[in-house]
């Protein structure tokens, strides 16, 4: 969309604007039809040619239809804007036309973001569209970006407080009028810009509000190495600022479309990972990279994360702006603003010396804040959390990055999870209080309330900074496990927690067996807690029951201690029988319980001690998976459940614990009759071949998918026990072609019924 050219003087300019839009309108005789006016202009935004800007139109045209139309001037405003924008303007003029602007725009965001939305929902919020049809956004967009143009060797400078106009402008046009935002993610040169005015407080807080919706928007990831003097703007950063840069972070660090990472079927990600290693790291790699290659960036981070609430600091400077900051309430920046006012009760006298804005009073300027004794803390609490959540979610995703063990040591280094510790009783897992603070449209037992979701975050940060590492003391009487194990056995049958801490507990566990780590949390009464859950609460979210299935599995491998309180809880058959319901309601959920039962199963046999004969000898699940049928009934339905097209990385498991049933088999030289059994499961079905020929080709993909990734491969190794060679010389033996092989499946699939050769493709 070319900028209309620059007017000289009043006179010229309507000359050009008559020729201009003359052109424009064709065999209308120079005077457009009203009623056409913003058709053609709305046909000329997304077209680029014809009418698209006020400059187009001769200003006693656009008063006289003001008087019809009631555009609120906004239309001659911005014909003025322009001729006084140009690039050898004192932009002293062009400022104050952005005042006059400015709240014409404010108030329609003001009730889009706050109660007054469901009123106007059926509302077109006229004077932003009318800003944005004539013109306005580009105008704006052209104005931001003169200082990057140099006049014989110098660059125009813009005072920061007509920048911070500008920001505010086209952030409330952009939350009113649809497709501003991705028009404006559209501009790449004009994103990159943004970065660069983060550099001033002044305008820290828009620009930082602006880029964050227009990246999560934009359909191609920016790439930060493209930011001027990255390293030296972030350095730059105060605490503050940094922790708001982490909500822009999240989007530029984080894979696009990795929502549902276990929901994608593993061929798909395989094929994604080819082509990756063609296309070379992605964006969002590049960028982790970028980030982590700043001094101190993970230091800072970590220090954000565990400063306590006492530690956090503010000025009361920022008082003039908020009156229009307080009209963003729908964006969590807006707490930065509202914290430099009541971050401490010293600094009220100081504030209350600034002038309010007009038309309100002194102790009405600000919403909810007549209560001043109480603002402060309340607000200083949610103002932290805020930080902490972004800071969480960005150390989150680097620990599950490219450079993820890099992280790990830095952030082991940094003491995050003591320092987290230390908050886990006053912040992260806090008692509510009656007025405490959240966000606006939301409640304190929402989901997306803050202080769920920073506990949530919390939870899956010390899942990935556990999973597959030692785990760092912390310091004082109770460690964050004991604390964690504390909250989890008083959480309501209902909570959403309930998975996450689940989750974090066996990230703690999973990986080598630890006999001491398990006894630690048997001592604690875990594995009760667990069982309780399961088989007396009856619990009905798979989501939970998965997390605790794995958690009690994890707790219970190998370990005689633990399958003694097992039988101990689960003392009649009425409970074992509900218990066997709960496992056998979807073996995807509880198949990693079943592996890790029965790889106890084979060591205990093996032992020679008194302890462990006596619970064999007594335990109800012991005896119940030692039983051949029953492992051929969880073996068939493991099988019988997964398709190569339909693995994924929840449902792999099945694969693998189906392959550790015929492992441990071999080991008994009992492989043949396995197989026979299942052929002969599949004969009664009246099916033959058709379980045989599904493993045939899911051990096909195994092969493919397992022997080119060493952490997967690690993970089988340790967690089973097995050597990584053993599970694939028995792999090997299943797929021997030879069909006079006892061990092979093609010896147990029919001429016939045959169908091994598949291809392995995403469809």
């Amino acid at each position: 969309m070319a900028a209309a050219p620059a007017a000289a003087g009043a006179g010229a300019s309507r000359g050009r604007q008559s020729a201009a839009t003359a052109a424009a309108w064709g065999g209308w005789g120079g005077r457009p039809r009203p009623g056409n006016i913003l058709l053609q202009l709305r046909q000329g935004q997304l077209t680029g040619r014809g009418l698209v800007r006020a400059v187009q139109f001769t200003e006693t045209f656009l008063t006289e239809r003001d008087k019809l139309s009631k555009w609120s001037g906004i239309p001659q405003l911005l014909l003025k804007l322009h001729a006084t924008s140009h690039l050898h303007s004192d932009f002293i003029e062009c400022q104050n036309i952005l005042k006059e602007i400015s709240p014409l725009l404010s108030m329609e965001a003001m009730a889009f973001v706050t109660e007054d939305r469901k009123l106007t929902q059926e509302a077109t919020y006229p004077n932003t569209y009318i800003f944005d049809l004539f013109g306005g956004v580009d105008l704006l967009v052209e104005i931001l970006m003169r200082p990057t143009i140099s006049i014989r060797g110098q660059k125009l400078k813009m005072s920061d407080e007509m920048s911070k106009d500008c920001l505010s402008i086209l952030y409330n046009t952009c939350v009113c009028t649809e497709g501003v935002t991705k028009r404006l993610a559209e501009k790449n040169d004009f994103v990159i810009f943004l970065f660069t005015l983060m550099t001033s407080k002044k305008t820290f807080l828009q620009t930082a509000t602006l880029i964050e919706d227009i990246l999560g928007v934009k359909k191609e990831m920016i790439r930060l190495d493209e930011v001027p003097n990255l390293s030296s703007l972030v350095s730059n950063f105060d605490q503050q600022q940094l922790a708001n840069f982490c909500r822009i972070l999240a989007v530029t660090i984080s894979e696009m479309d990795t929502g549902n990472d276990d929901k994608h079927t593993l061929l798909a990600k395989n094929a994604q990972q080819k082509k990756s290693l063609s296309l070379g790291p992605s964006a969002a790699e590049i960028n982790q990279a970028a980030l982590l290659s700043i001094p101190g960036f993970v230091e800072r981070l970590c220090k954000l994360a565990t400063r306590k609430v006492s530690e956090s600091t503010g000025t009361a400077s920022f008082l003039q702006e908020l009156e229009e900051w307080y009209t963003w309430l729908d964006n969590a920046l807006v707490l930065d603003a509202l914290m430099r006012v009541a971050s401490e009760e010293s600094e009220h006298s100081q504030a209350s010396t600034v002038s309010p804005p007009v038309g309100t009073s002194g102790d009405n300027a600000l919403p909810h804040t007549s209560a001043r004794t109480q603002l402060p803390q309340s607000m200083k609490i949610m103002h932290e959390i805020m930080y902490k959540l972004e800071v969480l979610y960005v150390l989150c995703v680097l620990l599950m990055g490219r450079q993820r063990n890099q992280v790990h040591r830095m952030i082991a280094e940094f003491k995050l999870i003591p320092g987290l510790n230390n908050l886990f009783d006053k912040l992260i897992w806090r008692k509510h209080s009656a007025s405490a603070l959240v966000l606006h449209g939301h409640n304190q037992n929402c989901d997306c309330s803050p202080d769920i979701t920073l506990k949530i975050q919390f939870l899956r940060l010390l899942q990935s900074f556990s999973d597959h590492h030692e785990s760092l003391v912390c310091d004082g009487k109770r460690g964050l496990l004991t604390r964690l194990l504390q909250v989890m056995k008083k959480e309501p049958a209902e909570s959403s927690f309930r998975f996450w801490q689940a989750r974090a507990v066996e990230s703690f566990l999973r990986g080598t067996t630890s006999y001491a780590d398990q006894m630690f949390l048997l001592k604690r009464g875990l594995l009760e807690h667990i069982l309780y859950c399961i088989v007396d609460s009856e619990c009905k979210s798979r989501d939970v029951l998965q997390s605790y299935f794995d958690l009690l599995g994890e707790l219970m491998k190998f370990n005689v201690d633990a399958f003694k309180r097992f039988n101990k809880y689960i003392n009649t058959d009425a409970k074992f029988q509900v218990f066997l319901k709960q496992i056998n309601s979807s073996l995807v959920d509880s198949n990693m319980l079943v592996r890790c039962v029965t790889l106890s199963l084979d060591r205990f046999e093996n032992q020679v001690d008194m302890k462990v004969a006596e619970v064999l000898s007594e335990c109800r699940l012991l005896a119940y998976i030692s039983q051949v049928p029953t492992q051929m009934s969880f073996l068939f339905r493991l099988i019988n459940i997964i398709h190569v097209q339909t693995l994924t990385q929840e449902n792999v498991s099945c694969l693998n614990t189906s392959l550790v049933i015929l492992m441990l088999a071999r080991r008994k030289e009992r492989l043949p009759l396995y197989l026979r059994l299942l052929q002969r499961m599949e004969h009664s079905k009246k099916y033959p071949g058709f379980l045989l020929n599904n493993f045939h080709n899911l051990l096909r993909f195994w092969q493919q998918h397992y022997l080119h990734k060493d952490k997967d491969s690690t993970c089988l190794e340790n967690s089973s026990c097995i050597s990584f060679s053993y599970w694939k010389e028995t792999v090997s033996i299943l797929l021997n072609p030879d069909r006079q092989s006892p061990s092979a499946l093609v010896s147990y699939i029919e001429e016939p019924y045959m169908d091994i050769d598949r291809d392995f493709t995403e469809e």
